[in-house]
């Protein structure tokens, strides 16, 4: 906020004036913080990068010709996706524009995914042909060795290209990936890797050029005093510490709050920190739909907003009851309690709230990547348990006009109809509803959401359950690369995470941004962060000196700055394959795994054939040899 250039913040959607397709907006509309379009250019010229995706997508067309099976495209060594195509897709840009390649591939299979559906007769081909661009893309990425060009000029350098003759926005390997769920590309090591550097702070966003990524310069610096530094609360890593210390002192305030109840009403230091917490919470919600709009609601943030305003209504009820005089001990004690059964209704929410903290342990971050995809599947059952309930109950409430023209058993209807929902349905009171087609009615309605409708959803559950579990590392990798990139899209120069953004609103902001020069407002800005956050700064600090001796030892050993030393690498200098003779034979004994065993066979085949034509054709030349001397005598 304060110091901060919001427009950075206001443009992963489209120009207004831009006339784009609905699937390019649903696209945008995706992305969760915005950068302006106006501040960022494309590091190649978009003309350059749309064509270069055009002879991409001829090279995929050629090569996917017919609907194949996806294990042809996906699988090893693949006849499809040789090494030759590869290799083709990597000149595609020429040695000038190599760098968008897989950023083109990207853009390929959105728009092959687009295809599949506005042509559903040929869908099967074109989610092949998508499938195929990641694969590639895949490849391209793990077999670049350069790694400082892999990470800076590959993946987290932004790109445009031309739709409706107007620009795009300009983004990166990193995020289109993530945007586009591409799973095969997020699992890639070299993705993983530049991910785990922006996750840690290795990489951060420089403040100069919202375009480009600079290092941390003091990454191996093993001194102490470089690391206590307010501007490395931009890391990721550390925000999501913070951010769930936060909730675990947050949800402490409270059970502290909800176990001492205050019978007259009066707001103890316990409340009074935990609706100081929600306000701040509360506020940081407003801003991000203020800044970005409402495409940047979510589920947690739909989640979050239910939960505040809850406790803001037990708040209200507190505030009502307080305005009652002492004497008035009933309404006092009514709105009182009240409050409290507000402040109680919110429980279980104040528990599931920090799994939004802790998806990025393993664990917790493949359950809710299994939990999301079951919430989608639910539409479809609700959507028809909607269409049914509806015709029952109109049906329902007729029969109970027909009958005594009073429409008073409208309660007991819904409440029947809910019961049976929930599998447990009361044919007892139907008996005497307009006999027999109450009964007869709530019989079939029973059937149709108990028996067909449940039992569609528990298919669609398992269905979501399979499909996630089948790829739960790459789901969890895609979960954690958005949950980075989250923290990474557009970060505030100064780091204020709620409930302290009420500090910088209050006291930084308001009275000190509009007159204050800039640099001294950002001084000022670094030494209210540094007595906020010094006691995880000073953690943190330590931990950076600590992995400081790890990436000098690991340079040392000519490694890069992230390995870890296994035990099965301590020693591996120590032992000499190729002197042993070790090497040769394991050559000798190991099997062809890159080609198929009949191919094998025939190439084989194919050799002796050769040779035998060959011994044929010296033993022809041999007999007419002999034959034309046998003439001369």
């Amino acid at each position: 906020m304060g110091g901060f250039n919001w427009r950075k913040l206001l443009g992963w959607d489209r120009h207004p004036s831009h006339n784009h397709h609905d699937w390019i907006a649903h696209e945008s509309r995706r992305r969760l913080l915005p950068i302006h379009q106006d501040e960022i250019e494309s590091a190649i010229p978009p003309t350059e990068v749309t064509k270069v995706a055009l002879r991409l997508r001829y090279l995929i067309e050629q090569c996917v010709p017919c609907e194949l099976e996806e294990q042809r495209i996906t699988q090893p060594h693949s006849r499809i996706i040789t090494p030759k195509v590869i290799k083709a897709a990597k000149e595609a840009g020429g040695p000038e524009n190599r760098s968008c390649v897989v950023f083109c591939l990207l853009v390929v299979n959105r728009w092959f995914k687009h295809q599949a559906l506005v042509e559903l007769w040929d869908a099967s081909l074109h989610q092949i042909r998508a499938i195929a661009c990641e694969v590639i893309a895949k490849s391209i990425i793990e077999s670049e060795d350069d790694i400082p060009y892999l990470l800076q000029s590959v993946l987290l350098k932004r790109f445009s290209i031309i739709v409706d003759g107007e620009t795009t926005l300009p983004v990166n390997v990193i995020e289109k990936a993530v945007d586009l769920h591409a799973l095969r590309v997020i699992g890639s090591s070299g993705y993983q890797k530049c991910i785990n550097y922006l996750w840690k702070g290795w990489l951060v966003q420089d403040e100069n050029d919202p375009a480009s990524f600079v290092d941390y310069k003091d990454r191996d610096n093993t001194t102490l005093l470089p690391h206590l530094d307010p501007d490395r609360m931009r890391a990721p890593m550390y925000q999501n510490a913070f951010q769930l210390i936060i909730s675990i002192i947050y949800l402490a305030l409270y059970t502290g709050a909800i176990n001492t109840i205050n019978p007259g009403g009066d707001l103890d230091l316990v409340e009074i920190l935990l609706y100081i917490f929600t306000f701040g919470f509360l506020f940081d919600e407003l801003t991000k739909f203020y800044k970005a709009g409402y495409h940047i609601f979510s589920f947690w943030n739909a989640f979050n907003n239910v939960l505040y305003s809850l406790l803001m209504v037990s708040l209200a009820m507190r505030l009502v009851a307080f305005s009652h005089p002492p004497d008035d001990r009933d309404h006092r004690q009514k709105f009182n309690q009240l409050s409290y059964n507000f402040l109680a209704f919110t429980a279980p929410m104040f528990w599931a709230r920090l799994l939004l903290y802790m998806d990025s342990f393993r664990f917790f971050g493949a359950m809710l990547v299994v939990l999301k995809v079951m919430m989608k599947e639910s539409i479809i059952f609700f959507a028809l348990l909607v269409v049914v309930i509806i015709g029952f109950l109109q049906a329902f409430i007729g029969m109970d006009y027909a009958d005594d023209m009073a429409g008073e058993d409208t309660v007991f209807i819904l409440q029947a109809m809910a019961n049976a929902i929930m599998q447990s349905p009361d044919f007892s009171g139907f008996e005497r509803f307009s006999p027999p087609f109450g009964i007869i009615l709530y019989y079939l309605f029973t059937f149709v959401v108990m028996v067909i409708l449940l039992n569609v959803l528990i298919a669609l559950y398992n269905s979501a359950y399979e499909d996630i579990y089948d790829n739960a590392d790459d789901e969890f990798l895609a979960l954690f690369s958005q949950k980075t990139m989250q923290f990474v899209r557009a970060p505030d120069e100064n780091v204020f995470i709620a409930p302290f953004n009420l500090i910088e609103i209050f006291l930084l902001i308001i009275p000190f941004e509009w007159w204050m020069p800039k640099n001294q407002y950002e001084r000022l800005n670094d030494i209210v962060m540094g007595v906020i956050y010094s006691p995880l700064l000073f953690c943190s600090a330590l931990f950076e000196v600590r992995t400081a001796k790890e990436i000098r030892r690991n340079r040392r050993r000519g490694e890069d700055d992230d390995d870890t030393e296994e035990e099965w690498e301590q020693m591996a200098s120590e032992v000499d394959f190729e002197g042993e003779g070790w090497a040769k034979k394991v050559a000798d004994s190991k099997a062809n795994v890159e080609e198929d065993p009949a191919v094998l066979e025939i190439q084989k085949l194919r050799d002796e054939v050769d040779q035998l034509k060959t011994l044929l054709e010296n033993l022809g030349k041999n007999l007419n040899s002999k034959a034309e001397s046998e003439n001369l005598l």
